[in-house]
């Protein structure tokens, strides 16, 4: 029997198309826009989290596809009333990656196109860690009112330790943390990271960020400073830290050309290189 999939993750529905498995979708996300034209006439079923249940009962799916963050679990228990398969993922190391498509290629009878994938990502791997960053801290803002930052036991945190980038968080065991301006201001952070998802900063955010963070630095010292006294504010394509799969592979080399965009920001040092990828 064919397989028909509806896939609630963004990801994986690019992941499944990576594999070959395009034909084998029957149901994605609104927000499941990769690769875009492969995925146009694939049916919507609303959101990552608001879920049209009977659209995917119609839909006669054979598996579905979920993640435990971005998907809500009592819309999961009910899907999984009628979906003969449910396909639960959480990845949070980077090498995780390996046994996701691993997964994918034995369950959907793709393996040689798992191993061909799985290859690339280890060789992008190895490319990153052979260079053999420095340490620099940094805030990864991903929502704003409130401000709210990723802990280090997410998968985001872990894709940015690949390139050196400490992502700082208040203590606690939050995954995604509410933290304020004075929070960011104190945290020790040579720069703050604003992500392009799930709120999509733009520059004009960074802008807006950087001079917030002057001005209550200048309120606690009494002294108005002439130049930029806070972090360094740029933002970052959320796709290439936060997609896990195929788009992890494009990802780790991003990070690589991402941090010699950070290490000259923060330097004062004119951007050279703008990295592939990145969100406007």
């Amino acid at each position: 029997m064919e397989a028909r999939i509806v896939s609630l993750v963004p990801s994986l529905t690019e992941l499944l198309c990576s594999l070959g498995l395009r034909d084998a979708l029957v149901g994605r996300t609104g927000f499941c826009i990769h690769p875009r034209e492969a995925l146009r006439e694939v049916p919507k079923v609303g959101g990552t989290k608001d879920v049209d249940i009977e659209r995917v009962r119609a839909l006669a799916p054979s598996h579905l596809v979920v993640n435990v963050d971005e998907n809500e679990k009592p819309t999961v228990e009910v899907l999984s009333r009628f979906v003969p398969e449910v396909v639960v993922t959480h990845p949070i190391g980077v090498e995780d990656n390996l046994a996701l498509i691993g997964r994918f290629g034995a369950l959907f009878d793709r393996r040689p196109q798992a191993a061909v994938l799985a290859d690339r990502f280890a060789s992008a791997l190895a490319g990153l860690r052979a260079r053999r960053f420095a340490p620099v801290p940094v805030v990864y803002l991903i929502w704003k009112d409130p401000w709210m930052t990723v802990g280090p036991d997410t998968f985001v945190a872990r894709m940015l330790a690949e390139a050196g980038l400490v992502a700082l968080s208040p203590p606690g065991e939050a995954r995604y943390p509410v933290v304020d301006l004075d929070w960011i201001r104190d945290s020790g952070a040579a720069a703050v990271l604003l992500s392009s998802e799930p709120y999509r900063f733009g520059e004009r955010h960074a802008r807006e960020l950087a001079g917030a963070l002057a001005s209550a630095n200048d309120a606690q010292t009494g002294v108005q400073t002439g130049a930029r006294p806070g972090p360094a504010c740029l933002t970052i394509d959320g796709e290439m830290t936060s997609w896990y799969g195929s788009r992890a592979i494009e990802g780790l080399d991003y990070l690589a050309a991402f941090r010699e965009r950070l290490d000259a920001a923060i330097d004062g040092r004119p951007e050279t290189a703008e990295p592939r990828g990145e969100s406007a």
